[in-house]
């Protein structure tokens, strides 16, 4: 799944258990879902950061 479909997913739970209308099973089992989905964004993130360094490292060897 893409960032920003992860992003949109999480958003959607947050938004969910902020609404209290859940009972608490079904809160337990969303929030474990956004635990994941915010392990899994932050591993991207943590990519495309190190990639970003790698380009900026590539282009300070060429000047």
């Amino acid at each position: 799944m893409k960032f920003n479909e992860q992003l949109t997913q999480l958003e959607a739970i947050v938004t969910q258990l902020e609404g209290g209308q859940l009972d608490l099973e079904d809160s337990l089992k969303r929030y474990e879902e956004g635990v994941q989905l915010i392990r899994s964004l932050q591993e991207k993130l943590a990519s495309a950061e190190q990639k970003v360094q790698l380009m900026m490292g590539e282009i300070h060897e060429q000047d």
